[in-house]
């Protein structure tokens, strides 16, 4: 079982910056892929970003070059900086947690991240 609490949202004006904390509980963190979703008001979840156990990155288009996503194993915690922020990245933004043994998935609560224009 993980439990994942997501931190460091919040109000920012577009091209702004904000970075965002996953903290995972339990001592096997290695053993996930971690990802970021976020989900806008009246659409569907979509993927942003995600980090393989081994630090092997991907990222939607409409981020690449402004978001950044990072892990640190020891300390059971995934980022994601995002910079150049635009009021289309409002949205409230998950962590994902997949094991990558089993394939079972974890999400956190989320946290909203609003852009002001």
């Amino acid at each position: 079982q993980v439990q994942l609490v997501e931190s460091g949202g919040g109000l920012v004006q577009a091209g702004g910056s904000l970075r965002l904390s996953c903290a995972a509980s339990g001592r096997t963190f290695s053993r996930y892929a971690m990802g970021w979703f976020r989900q806008a008001p009246g659409k569907e979840r979509e993927f942003v970003a995600a980090i393989s156990w081994s630090g092997s990155t991907n990222y939607v288009d409409s981020v690449k070059g402004r978001f950044t996503i990072s892990r640190d194993n020891a300390g059971n915690t995934v980022y994601l900086q995002m910079n150049l922020l635009k009021p289309e990245d409002t949205a409230v933004y998950y962590c994902k947690a997949r094991n990558v043994y089993t394939n079972i998935e974890y999400w956190g609560q989320g946290t909203q991240v609003t852009v002001s224009s």
